[in-house]
């Protein structure tokens, strides 16, 4: 229970449905948190909802693994110059491996979430993620990591519920939470000190040369290149006027960073490592989302060796930045996916 209306409403409904439900949120981050799911004010929203709905409570810390799997490779990640996913790490790591381990330990039969998405078992007796029944407020992008074992011990309460249904049906619950806006932020991030000031406590943040992919002449300058991310537009210290100049390439220990045009943006494929499939791996069409709220674009994967794969979109699409996840579908039913590797 992070202390949203989703996960409220999916408590109420476990409950209706005759389970025996116990409330747990998840203390991950130990520092200031004003977004997110890791304030104070939502722990104590979860304990509240779980007061009206007559269930026990517990707030389980897991702030170290925290630090070691999500903040640790975030900064890194940054510092590398590559383009973190810090949510998709989350749930890689502390609510599908953390957490699912912990309730093994006390003994629970499975783990809920007010995630939108929904789980389908297959003829063959697998499971596959699919798209939730919002196509807007859809988190499949972000749980592909699941595997059988954790798709198998996993219930999503609200998959097939709109967004709209879901505030509908706490506020005939009477839940505390039915008007609460969403998350939108990395939740170790506060809206005071930004990504900027997160960071620039942890690494050191420095200047950087923009220069033309073209003929490498020097257009601008950027106040921290660790900052700068694959497809950015703006705070490029570029002259106005002309054809728009996207980032093409970040070079971090160079302190560069390389402008083009759209059309130098485009590629025809991404390479993945560290790929997750769900009940095996695919070879063949697919369809390739490369944000989380993006739309996925028709494309052919073919598996590598270890943990890898190889993309190639049927007509070219915007570079995928380095440390970016990409999600295959078939249909609605997440495949696999896998982390952007750099550009051989």
């Amino acid at each position: 229970m992070s202390g949203g209306v989703d996960s409220s409403v999916a408590a109420a409904r476990l409950i209706e449905a005759g389970h025996e439900v116990v409330g747990v949120t998840m203390k991950l981050w130990g520092g200031e948190s004003d977004t997110g799911c890791c304030s104070v004010s939502d722990v104590d929203d979860a304990r509240r909802v779980a007061q009206q709905l007559g269930i026990p409570h517990h707030t389980w810390s897991f702030t170290e693994d925290f630090e070691r799997h999500v903040v640790g490779p975030y900064v890194e990640a940054h510092r590398t110059g590559r383009t973190p996913n810090p949510c998709i790490e989350c749930n890689r790591h502390l609510k599908f491996e953390r957490l699912l381990g912990r309730v093994d330990a006390v003994g629970f039969d499975a783990v809920a979430t007010g995630h939108h998405a929904r789980i389908v078992r297959r003829p063959d007796g697998t499971r596959r993620l699919a798209r939730g029944a919002d196509a807007r407020k859809d988190q499949s992008y972000v749980l592909y990591v699941m595997g059988q074992d954790q798709l198998a011990r996993t219930l999503l309460p609200v998959g097939d519920m709109t967004k709209a249904a879901v505030r509908a049906e706490a506020t005939a619950r009477g839940l505390r939470t039915a008007d609460k806006p969403d998350s939108q932020d990395v939740c170790f991030v506060t809206s005071v000190a930004g990504r900027r000031g997160f960071l620039g406590d942890r690494i050191p943040l420095r200047p950087g040369r923009v220069l033309e992919a073209a003929d490498c002449r020097e257009v601008g300058r950027v106040d921290a290149v660790e900052l700068v991310t694959i497809g950015q537009r703006r705070r490029l210290g570029l002259a106005g006027g002309g054809a728009p100049r996207y980032v093409v390439d970040v070079d971090v220990p160079g302190a560069t960073v390389l402008v083009g045009g759209e059309d130098d943006l485009l590629a025809t494929g991404v390479t993945l490592e560290q790929v997750v499939w769900a009940d095996g791996p695919v070879r063949g069409r697919v369809g390739a989302q490369c944000s989380a709220h993006g739309d996925p674009r028709p494309a052919r994967v073919a598996p590598g060796g270890e943990a890898t794969a190889v993309v190639t979109f049927d007509d070219r699409q915007r570079r995928v930045a380095v440390g970016q996840s990409v999600v295959l579908y078939e249909g609605d039913e997440v495949v696999g996916g896998g982390v952007a590797t750099p550009r051989s």
